[in-house]
């Protein structure tokens, strides 16, 4: 590592020889990671032969759509790889969010109850549920939707009681898998099978979906194999390979699929119209890319971790623990070891490297947020990125790296910012 680096970028010569240390520390930890994606990708391989995969796949349509024979062989692959009776994958989709949004108003109807059982969601759900924005926007709470919450227990794990009680009569009990702007530990699906049955027992008729945003392909299994009834992310995350430019998912059961593309289109229509513009080829190509493409992401956080934690910075998950997303915390401390961290992040870009990243209001979040990316997707998040609110304890949350070589590059430019920034030494 150390002479192939220094041909190219002027790193710090004992951060070099740390992060040789860091990467060998975490090769039995890249051999899990590489075994995972094996599996995954001999999954998604087996989806594109058993649903016939073709050219004609790839071609557009234009229009309302009809017979596009693309777009109906991709909800088929899309709900073989990740274990479902249906899926509704659109380049419409315009984040995860809305992905997350067109389920909720899908399924939930007026005096229906929905109960978050991970705590509060992440940030951008919030006017959409109705628990912070103006009155009338038109959240779920406008339309006479009810909003419930089992906040998680001070160490971040379920309250697994509480859930069974909280749940009773309401319609969908709510899982967000990944971390959001939080210190806990990102959900496995070994985790996500406990809340799904505590929530179970405490209503047998109860929808589980779960926000899998950052967590596809992290482990073999997807959690409507532990039991979830709708799952839904965004593919300029994991699902999308790095490749997909825009859109989103939603897989599950076959009836809230049918729902969820009623809110998407309209009722009567739903999943049978709707052009794709030539999306087709990336989308496809983009999954197929996705398990490999997401094990270079955890590998990239894996190195990110044991790099910081020797260098004395408090990081999770840790390089051995076992995880539910592409996602490492670190608690940097003060707003200028963030920023700087950021800078340097940036300067590991493959797109924008010279511009420097400052923090502000982004809508959507209460805090102004500095985030760090350049990339070929905009605000695609598989590839390196790294953000975070400016609040206490002022962690930053990193995540992405399409290629691992990349991925390593940029955290150590993010460390040798903050070298050269004089807010650490060696």
């Amino acid at each position: 590592m150390k002479n192939n680096l220094n041909k190219i970028y002027d790193f710090n010569e004992k951060l070099l020889e740390i992060a040789e240390q860091a990467e060998k520390n975490c090769m039995e930890a890249f051999r899990r990671i590489e075994s995972i994606a094996e599996y995954n990708g001999l999954k998604v391989l087996k989806a594109f032969s058993d649903n016939k995969v073709s050219e004609p796949c790839f071609y557009g349509s234009t229009g309302y759509g009809y017979g596009d024979i693309g777009r109906e062989v991709i909800d088929k692959v899309f709900a073989q790889a990740f274990g479902t009776e249906d899926a509704l994958v659109r380049f419409n989709f315009v984040s995860g969010t809305h992905a997350l949004s067109t389920a909720l108003f899908g399924v939930l109807r007026t005096g229906d109850k929905m109960v978050s059982i991970t705590g509060k969601p992440y940030d951008t759900l919030e006017e959409v549920i109705g628990i912070s924005g103006k009155s009338g926007n038109g959240s779920l709470m406008d339309y006479g939707i009810e909003y419930g919450q089992v906040d998680l227990l001070t160490d971040g794990t379920p309250d697994y009681d509480k859930i069974e009680k909280s749940v009773k009569g309401a319609k969908i009990a709510y899982i967000q898998r990944s971390r959001g702007y939080s210190l806990r530990p990102a959900f496995t699906v070994e985790d996500i099978e406990k809340m799904i049955i505590s929530a179970k027992k405490g209503n047998h008729d109860i929808i589980v979906m779960v926000d899998n945003c950052y967590g596809e392909f992290v482990e073999e299994y997807e959690p409507v194999q532990a039991g979830a009834d709708i799952i839904i992310g965004s593919l300029i995350k994991n699902a999308g390979g790095g490749i997909a430019r825009t859109g989103g998912y939603i897989a599950g059961r076959a009836d809230l699929i049918e729902l969820c593309s009623y809110r998407l289109t309209c009722v009567g229509m739903g999943k049978e119209v709707g052009c794709t513009l030539g999306m087709n080829r990336e989308i496809l190509l983009g999954l197929f890319f996705a398990p490999d493409v997401v094990a270079n992401a955890i590998k990239t956080s894996a190195f990110a971790s044991e790099l910081l934690s020797m260098l004395g910075f408090e990081c999770s998950p840790r390089k051995d623990d076992k995880r539910g997303d592409i996602i490492t915390a670190v608690k940097l401390g003060n707003e200028e070891l963030l920023t700087a961290f950021c800078r340097g992040i940036q300067k590991g870009a493959p797109v924008d490297s010279f511009v420097t990243p400052e923090a502000w209001d982004m809508p959507g979040y209460s805090d102004k947020v500095i985030m760090a990316a350049g990339a070929f997707t905009n605000g695609a998040s598989i590839e390196l990125s790294a953000d975070a609110p400016i609040r206490e304890p002022f962690a930053v949350w990193m995540q992405g790296g399409i290629t691992y070589t990349s991925g390593k590059t940029g955290v150590l430019l993010a460390v040798q910012e903050m070298l050269d920034s004089g807010l650490l030494t060696l």
